[in-house]
Parts: structure tokens; C-alpha cells; sequence
């Protein structure tokens, strides 16, 4: 499928080579049954196999059933639960889209944790350094300033890459561990850690920089943030800047065929840069979330898994912005039934991870799910070639 300019200018045909790419299989939508159907199969095939796994540990029928109950009321069966759910799901859309635009220009972003751990750390820095400001200047102040990290963190592989070609994937992997030690260290510096604590916990953010929980009016409990209406607005931006603008065409453009790009004038460097700073924003934004709206503070591992959750929930989404947040959505479902039908069922948390990891493997392989319901799709968007470029 080709790519047209907004304005018509350029045309630009992708670069199939011997056969589709992985990331173009996972960011094109050949036709409906692959964009809406395989994935809704995939959904409830993996609920299906997980069922069995509930009775093949021991669980009877009727065990399974209230298991699945557990896990639908402890996601939507009550207010406090759709609360949880979109807590859990808040994040993973930010962490979703920062793999999904970096995906779009043909790049694979395995650097959300980094990014949201350094985004975090930017925000819960300025959080508390700051005391007396109005919470309409110091809030914004504190969001900025994740952005900016996360952004920071993600122009280190999108340089390298435009510049050396180092591989993103490997760079972004170590930029991960790099992270990881750096807030360790953080933690334990003066500027950071609490007063009279000795473990690495940093001090708390101020209550003008807290993100304001939109129903603790109603439940304290209830810990749903105006970090959800933050992630849902940049779903609405990537979506206009992928598909509304010139910018956004020359990200596609280049994950499409990247010589036909720089053909037509385009800086390959340059997108590369812009890409992964962008990315990097993202997850910043959702290293944010985490402390100023669900911690307020930072500590070891508040970062919770989220950047490689992240790439799920882009994968399922198709790299569509509207379909992360769908992805998200279902994920982050699945998180907070989960914990309830740990709770409620006696039915181990980790099953999820297994339901998780299944519903990606059908959706990566449509060809499975089209056999086993005989469901026809495009034959281009069974094949995967053995590279992770184009």
C-alpha cells in the first residue's frame, strides 16, 4: 500500500522487498478481518486456552467460571474496579504509543522502561524541589520536565542509530539497564532520598504537583488520575501527527521504504532522531503518571514492567493510536481482574501473563488463527520475513 503526502506532493511506494516486513505486517491493517477480527480471535482463543490451563491444574468447571467471573468483576463489575482498570491501563497507552510511532517509522523502541524510569525521575525531581508554586504552574512544570527526560533518554539511540547506525534495539536494551542502576544510585544521593530513610526511596512529591484523582471525592480508594485524560490527549496527537501532517508522513514514509524516502528529499537522520525523541516523550509522560499520580514518590522498580507491557499493547493495537488505547484498555483489564481473582478465586496472577503472551502470539500469527476458524485474511499478512528491518 502506498503513502500519500497530505497535501498530494509525494508518493511514496513501500519497500516489500522479498516479502513484508515484520514491523510493516504489525502496522498495516490489510483489511478488516486482520485489523478487528483476528485480533478479537486472538482475545478469545487465549481466553479459551487459559481455561484449560484454570482445569488442568486441578480447578474443576465450575471453578474455571468463577475464576472468570473474579476476573470480570475485578475489572468492570463496580466502580471502584473500572477505576482500577483504567489506573492500570493509564500508563500502558503512553508506553503502547511510544513503541507503536517508533514501530510506524520502522524502528523497534524496546527503551520504554528507560524512559519512563528517567521521565519519572525528572518529575518527581521537580516535584518536590519546588514548594509554594500554585499547583496550575508547578504541575505543568513537573509534567514538562518527564517529557523532557524521557525525550533526552530517547535521543541517545535515535542519534546513534541516524549517525552510526547502531542497532536501536540493542542500544535501547542497554539504555534500560543503564537506567535501571542510574535510579538506584539516584535514590541513595542526598539530593533524592527522604530524610531519615535508608533505603532508596526519594522524597515526596508536593501536593501542587500531584496529578488529581478524579473520583477520590466519591472513594480515596479510587486512584484513577488526570493522567488518563493526558494519555488519551496524546493518543489524539500521535493519531493527527501520523496521518494529518507532513511530519507524520515522512515517520510512515520512512518506515516504508526508507531509500524512496531519502529519494524524495526526506532526512532519514532526522526522522530517526525525531522518532525516537518523541517515543522517548511518551513514556516520559508515562513515568509521570506513576509518580505524581499513583506514588508520589520514587523508588526502585516504579517503573512496574510498563515499557516492555508497552510493546504488547502496540503489537495488539496494530501501531494505530486509537487501537493502542483499545489494547491498552483490554490489558489493563486484565491486570485488575487479575488481582481480584487472585484474591477472590485462588486462581495464581500469573495466569494473565500467560493470557497476555498468548493473545500476542495469535495476533502475531494471523495465519493460525485463520486456519484454526477459517477465516480468510490477506495472504501478505501471514508472512513474516526473518529480519527485524525492512
Amino acid at each position: 500500500m502506498s503513502l500519500t503526502s497530505p497535501d498530494g506532493s509525494i508518493t511514496i511506494e513501500p519497500d516489500d522487498g522479498p516479502g513484508p516486513s515484520f514491523l510493516r505486517k504489525l502496522t498495516t491493517a490489510t483489511d478488516w478481518k486482520t485489523a478487528f477480527v483476528i485480533p478479537a480471535l486472538a482475545v478469545f482463543t487465549a481466553l479459551v486456552i487459559g481455561a484449560i490451563i484454570i482445569m488442568l491444574t486441578g480447578s474443576s468447571f465450575s471453578q474455571m467460571i468463577e475464576a472468570y467471573l473474579a476476573l470480570l468483576k475485578g475489572s468492570v463489575g463496580s466502580l471502584r474496579a473500572i477505576s482500577a482498570t483504567l489506573t492500570e491501563a493509564t500508563p500502558l497507552i503512553l508506553t503502547g504509543l511510544a513503541v507503536a510511532v517508533a514501530f510506524r517509522a520502522g524502528l523497534f523502541n524496546i527503551g520504554g522502561e528507560g524512559q519512563l524510569l528517567i521521565g519519572g525521575m525528572f518529575a518527581v525531581l521537580v516535584g518536590f524541589s519546588f514548594t509554594g508554586l500554585p499547583w496550575f504552574v508547578h504541575l505543568p512544570l513537573a509534567i514538562v520536565a518527564a517529557i523532557v527526560g524521557g525525550a533526552l533518554w530517547g535521543f541517545i539511540p535515535g542519534f546513534l542509530k541516524a549517525k552510526t547506525g547502531a542497532h536501536e534495539v540493542i542500544v535501547t536494551i542497554m539504555l534500560n539497564y543503564v537506567a535501571y542502576r542510574l535510579v538506584d544510585y539516584m535514590l541513595k544521593t542526598e539530593l533524592f532520598q527522604r530524610e531519615g530513610r535508608n533505603d532508596p526511596i526519594s522524597k515526596s512529591v508536593e501536593p501542587s504537583a500531584q496529578l488529581p484523582a478524579l473520583l477520590g471525592w466519591l472513594d480515596p480508594a479510587m486512584k484513577v488520575h488526570l493522567g488518563l485524560f493526558l494519555a488519551l490527549g496524546a493518543a489524539f496527537v500521535v493519531n493527527w501527527l501520523l496521518f494529518r501532517t507532513n511530519t507524520g508522513f515522512e515517520f510512515r514514509a520512512v518506515g516504508a521504504n526508507p531509500s524512496a524516502a531519502r529519494y524524495a528529499g526526506m532526512s532519514v537522520a532526522k526522522v530517526y532522531i525525531l522518532v525516537m525523541m518523541l517515543a522517548g516523550a511518551l513514556a516520559g509522560l508515562a513515568g509521570a503518571g506513576q509518580v505524581l499520580g499513583v506514588l508520589d514518590r520514587a523508588s526502585p522498580g516504579f517503573n512496574a514492567g510498563l515499557g516492555f507491557d508497552g510493546i504488547a499493547v502496540a503489537l495488539l493495537g496494530r501501531s494505530n493510536p486509537y487501537g493502542v488505547v483499545m489494547a491498552a484498555l483490554l490489558f489493563g483489564g486484565l491486570n485488575a481482574g487479575g488481582q481480584y481473582m487472585q484474591a477472590n478465586a485462588d486462581v495464581g496472577i500469573d495466569l494473565i501473563s500467560v493470557i497476555q503472551a498468548l493473545i500476542i502470539i495469535f495476533v502475531a500469527a494471523p495465519a493460525l488463527i485463520g486456519a484454526i476458524y477459517r477465516v480468510k485474511t490477506d495472504a501478505s499478512s501471514t508472512q513474516i520475513s526473518q529480519g527485524w528491518g525492512a
